[in-house]
C-alpha cells in the first residue's frame, strides 16, 4: 500500500463560513451516497494532523484494513482551514475525507457541502450511539442525520492547587459551584491582592472562553432544537453574573485577565508549579502537562456541578470527520472512518501511548489516559493504562475526569455555530467588564447571532 504526504500552508479565515451560501447546496439531507462494502481505487484524506503516536498508529491500522482491498491512502496531513475548504469545494478539488472542529460540522450539512452518514452505518451495521457518546453525536447531528465521524472528547473540570486550598483553609467541598456562596467565600479566600491587581488568582473561570460550559450549567443553552441561536435565554444571564462575581472578587475582569495572560502555561513556571492559582478550569488534556512536574505540584480534581441538582456536568467538545459531497471515493472513505475511529485502533494507540510513557523518564509513569469519544474505548484504555503513579493526587484528578465524562451535554450544532460562539465570547467579555448588563450583552449578540443564522440556514 502507498501513502503519500502534501503540505499546505494554512491561512485560517472565520469569515469564510459565511461565503458558504453562495457555494450551492440545498441543506437537509442532500448530497447523500449510496455506501457499500466494497471497496477499491483511491482515498484522500484532508487535515489528519494528528502526528503524534495517538494519531499514527490509528492511521497505519485503518490503512492496512483498507488495504486489504487494494485501497491507497494519500494523507495530505495540514490542518483544517475554513477558507481553503470553501474553495476547494467550489474548484472541485477536494478529498475524501476532511477532518474538522465537529462546531463546523452543522454549517457545511446545512449547505449541502458534506454527506449524511446514516446510510454508511448502517451498511456496517452500527448504531452512532452506541459506538459514540450521545452528547458527542449530537454535536455532528444536522436535520436529524449524522454527519460526521467523530473522535476525542476532552471534557472539562476544575483542575484544584491542594496546596493553595490547605493555605487557604478550603476544602474540595467548598469548591461545589453549585453553592454560590460557598464557592464565592472559597475563591476569596485563595485569592491574594496587591492593590487591585491579583497575584494569585483564587479560581479561573476562563470565563469568556468557557462561558458555555457555565451557561448550561446553570440550564441555559446557547443553541435552540432547531439550531438557531439561543443567546439570551434568561439562565444565560444569570450565568454571565456568577461569572462576574468571581472576577470581581479578584480584581475585575481586566486585572484577572491580565494576569492569567501572563501564566506560563505549559512551561516549568505553569501556575500549579508557583502557585499562582487555587484552581482553574481546564479541559481534560491539561493533567498530562503537568506529568513532567509531578514532584512539584499537588494536584486534585472536582466537576463543575449543575446548579439545579448539584449534579457533576460537563460539556462535548472535539473533532470530527466528514465526507464531502463531491467525495470521489465515499465508500473507502466510510470504512476508513470507521477502522480509524474503532476499539482496535484505539487500543493500538494507547499501546503506543503507554510505550511513549514507559520511554519518557519526564513523564514520571503517569498516563492519564485517553478520551476517545466511544464510552467503550474510554473503558478499556482506563482500565489497562491509565495510572496517576501514586504521585501528587494525579489518580485522583484521572477518575474525576473520566467520571466526569458520562454527564457531559452537547452544545448543539447550528449553521450558525461558529458565528454564535464569537458572539458570544464578545458579549461575555462586554458583559464582565461592566460595558454593558449581562441581560443587554447577550440581547444585542442574539441578534447578531440570528442574523448570521438566518443567512448561513436561510
Amino acid at each position: 500500500m502507498k501513502k503519500t504526504s502534501k503540505a499546505l500552508i494554512a491561512a485560517t479565515a472565520g469569515a469564510a463560513l459565511f461565503t458558504l451560501a453562495a457555494c450551492g447546496g440545498g441543506g437537509g439531507n442532500a448530497g447523500s451516497a449510496e455506501f457499500s462494502d466494497q471497496i477499491e481505487g483511491t482515498l484522500s484524506v484532508w487535515g489528519f494532523e494528528n502526528a503524534d503516536e495517538v494519531g499514527t498508529s490509528r492511521v497505519e491500522l485503518a490503512d492496512a484494513k483498507v488495504g486489504e482491498s487494494d485501497v491507497d491512502v494519500e494523507l495530505e496531513a495540514a490542518a483544517f482551514d475554513a477558507q481553503k475548504f470553501v474553495t476547494r469545494v467550489s474548484s472541485g478539488d477536494i478529498a475524501d475525507v476532511v477532518q474538522m472542529d465537529r462546531r463546523f460540522v452543522a454549517t457545511y450539512a446545512a449547505q449541502g457541502l458534506v454527506m449524511p452518514l446514516d446510510q454508511c452505518f448502517s451498511v456496517y451495521d452500527l448504531d452512532p450511539r452506541e459506538r459514540w457518546y450521545p452528547q458527542v453525536v449530537d454535536d455532528v447531528t444536522y436535520d436529524g442525520a449524522v454527519y460526521g465521524v467523530p473522535q476525542f472528547y476532552q471534557p472539562p473540570a476544575i483542575l484544584l492547587n491542594q496546596r493553595v486550598m490547605d493555605e487557604a483553609g478550603v476544602s474540595i467541598e467548598d469548591m461545589n459551584t453549585s453553592d454560590q456562596e460557598a464557592f464565592l467565600a472559597a475563591v476569596e479566600a485563595m485569592t491574594v491582592m496587591d492593590g487591585a491587581n491579583p497575584t494569585r488568582m483564587g479560581f479561573d473561570p476562563q470565563g469568556p472562553q468557557k462561558a458555555g460550559l457555565w451557561m448550561l450549567s446553570f440550564g441555559g443553552q446557547t443553541i435552540d432544537a432547531d439550531g438557531a441561536p439561543a443567546l439570551d435565554d434568561p439562565a444565560n444571564v444569570e450565568a454571565i453574573d456568577f461569572l462576574k462575581a468571581i472576577y470581581d472578587l479578584q480584581g475585575g475582569y481586566a486585572n484577572a485577565k491580565s494576569f492569567v495572560d501572563s501564566f506560563d502555561v505549559f512551561g516549568d513556571g505553569n501556575s500549579y508549579v508557583t502557585d499562582q492559582v487555587g484552581a482553574a478550569v481546564f479541559d481534560q488534556w491539561y493533567p498530562n502537562v503537568l506529568t513532567s512536574y509531578a514532584a512539584q505540584v499537588d494536584l486534585a480534581a472536582t466537576p463543575v456541578m449543575t446548579q439545579d441538582g448539584g449534579e457533576p456536568f460537563t460539556v462535548a467538545a472535539g473533532t470530527s470527520f466528514v465526507i464531502p459531497t463531491s467525495a470521489e471515493n465515499p465508500s473507502a472513505a466510510c470504512q476508513w472512518l470507521l477502522e480509524l475511529t474503532s476499539l482496535e485502533a484505539w487500543q493500538a494507540a494507547g499501546e503506543a501511548r503507554a510505550e511513549t510513557t514507559a520511554n519518557d523518564p519526564g513523564r514520571n509513569g503517569i498516563n492519564t489516559g485517553l478520551f476517545t469519544g466511544s464510552p467503550e474505548a474510554d473503558q478499556a484504555l482506563r482500565d489497562a493504562y491509565a495510572t496517576g503513579n501514586g504521585l501528587s493526587g494525579f489518580d485522583q484528578v484521572i477518575d474525576t475526569y473520566y467520571e466526569v465524562a458520562a454527564n457531559g451535554q452537547s452544545f448543539g450544532a447550528s449553521p450558525a455555530g461558529q458565528q454564535i460562539e464569537t458572539e458570544l465570547q464578545n458579549a461575555v467579555t462586554a458583559a464582565l467588564l461592566g460595558e454593558k448588563s449581562a441581560q443587554q450583552a447577550l440581547a444585542d449578540a442574539q441578534a447578531a447571532a440570528m442574523r448570521a443564522y438566518e443567512q448561513t440556514a436561510g
